[in-house]
């Protein structure tokens, strides 16, 4: 087994046990919004949305 398949298969049984993945449809329109947003404060589109999931739960996020 070559490193990259070694790397690759230790990256799969990572996931397996430590990341749970959640699924999420937002209309085309959104999606661009977010991925503007994202873009504008120097994120990806992923961790524009786990940084405002984050906030939410912080109890930061104004009502």
């Amino acid at each position: 087994m070559s490193e990259l398949d070694k790397k690759t298969q230790y990256n799969i049984e990572y996931a397996k046990k430590n990341l749970k993945r959640i699924p999420l449809d937002v209309q085309k329109e959104k999606y661009e919004e977010i991925q503007t947003a994202a873009t504008a404060a120097g994120e990806s589109v992923n961790g524009y949305i786990k940084k405002a999931i984050d906030t939410r739960l912080s109890g930061t996020y104004p009502e």
